[in-house]
């Protein structure tokens, strides 16, 4: 579970509840017709903008915010340290039996085994790589373009709210609560984009630049194997990509 992403919601949701209810008109921030205009429209555009599959995909995808085991770069880089010391020792033969539960990394290391050129282990793992990146970006581009269309529809909305508002001129007591109802819509719109869409499309970019971090670690870790290079080197060598901080950590 990231605790952050809760903070988030929970913080921003709070605030803008707290400030209502200070308000001391709750129930006039409630309008189902907005909330349907907004969250429908958002919605349905969305179905538009991406193919069917990718929207729904996407659901799944929006759970990372939430649910997310965080690996430990030091793991990685120890255990392909413990691989070159194995490989050193005995052979790279030897590497088929190690104990390697990433699939990237143990599809890398088949490939050594195999017999398989750096240039191609390289290319292959790098197309994985990318690929990676195309359909995590892919996520992204749903909940940016929902947070595009939230606060679209609550224009539109309001724009519906106030021709509502102007076809009744001749009752001054009907302006004030049509035009709050009007402006709901753009407040509800504000809100999704602002505090849902748009933070989880970040967070997602942040979760998918990690993942790269870790590929392209274990991309240059199955060269050094491949070249044979010593233990302490693969070390240095993988410690680089790292912040100074995490380094300093190992």
């Amino acid at each position: 579970m990231d605790i952050a992403t809760l903070i988030g919601l929970f913080g921003a949701f709070g605030l803008v509840l707290t400030a209502i209810f200070m308000g001391g008109n709750a129930a006039g921030f409630i309008d189902i017709p907005s909330v349907a205009v907004v969250i429908g429209g958002t919605f349905a555009v969305t179905f538009v903008m991406f193919p069917l599959g990718v929207v729904i995909g996407t659901i799944k995808v929006g759970l990372k915010t939430l649910m997310f085991k965080s690996n430990d770069p030091q793991d990685i880089i120890r255990l392909i340290s413990s691989l070159a010391d194995t490989a050193r020792k005995q052979s790279l033969v030897a590497l088929e039996k190690a104990p390697i539960e990433d699939p990237f990394l143990k599809k890398g290391v088949m490939l050594v085994v195999d017999g398989s050129s750096e240039t191609l282990v390289r290319s292959v793992m790098e197309i994985e790589l990318e690929f990676m990146k195309q359909r995590h970006r892919q996520g992204q581009s749903v909940f940016r373009g929902m947070g595009t269309m939230a606060p679209a529809f609550g224009m539109i909305g309001t724009l519906i709210g106030l021709v509502n508002m102007l076809s009744n001129l001749s009752d001054p007591s009907s302006i004030g609560p049509a035009m709050a109802v009007a402006l709901l819509t753009t407040f509800y719109g504000a809100v999704l984009a602002n505090c849902v869409f748009l933070p989880m499309a970040t967070k997602l970019e942040e979760r998918s630049a990690e993942d790269a971090l870790f590929m392209q670690i274990m991309i240059e870790g199955v060269a050094s194997l491949q070249r044979g290079d010593h233990p302490s080197v693969v070390r240095e060598k993988l410690q680089a990509f790292l912040a100074p901080a995490m380094r300093d950590q190992a």
